[in-house]
């Protein structure tokens, strides 16, 4: 009960939004493209960089002047940021956690952005294309807090707790139950 009302009355709920972006071989001077598994297997390394490039305050920082309205700072945007690739691909998934689906929406479209306008700049090649980017939802899930998982734990916790009390309890007890234990403490037959 005390886990169903904190998940439900107490605990804000938490959305998140997420886009995907390609990390792929720009096009040489001819305008062609030529993708072999040298270049794959660069730009799979180069995914790991930019990892860690959008999670640094010459990023977030230049997100944080071009949208003031959040009212936050680049520490504070890399703290809701959670960059992750799914291992040997080219594609980049930027998640953003908040109390409001709709500044996490708009949050992670903007990063993509300045991320997009200024890593030409940083690596000296546009090799980034957003995939999808984050889309309002009519009626968004809270990723957090899950009640019914809290409950599950709740219960499953009360009922390891409940056994231990009570196997605690019948091993502390020394009360005389049986013919058998007035035997064994006053040393006499009965």
């Amino acid at each position: 009960s005390a886990a169903a009302v904190v998940s439900y009355f107490v605990l804000t709920p938490v959305y998140s939004a997420s886009t995907k972006i390609i990390v792929n071989k720009s096009s040489d001077s001819t305008g062609t493209s030529v993708q072999d598994l040298n270049t794959v297997t660069m730009n799979i390394r180069l995914v790991d960089t930019y990892k860690e490039i959008i999670k640094t305050t010459g990023i977030m920082d230049k997100v944080a002047a071009k949208f003031p309205d959040f009212g936050l700072t680049g520490e504070q945007m890399i703290g809701k940021v959670r960059v992750s690739s799914v291992n040997d691909t080219q594609v980049m998934t930027l998640s953003v956690e908040d109390p409001s689906h709709e500044t996490a929406v708009r949050l992670v479209n903007a990063i993509t952005e300045v991320f997009k306008e200024e890593i030409p700049q940083i690596m000296k090649v546009d090799n980034v294309t957003i995939l999808s980017p984050a889309k309002m939802l009519d009626n968004p899930t809270p990723v957090r807090p899950n009640p019914k998982l809290n409950m599950m734990i709740a219960v499953v916790v009360s009922l390891m707790l409940a056994i231990g009390v009570a196997f605690l309890l019948e091993y502390l007890d020394d009360t005389i139950k049986s013919e058998k234990d007035v035997e064994q403490v006053l040393a006499i037959p009965l």
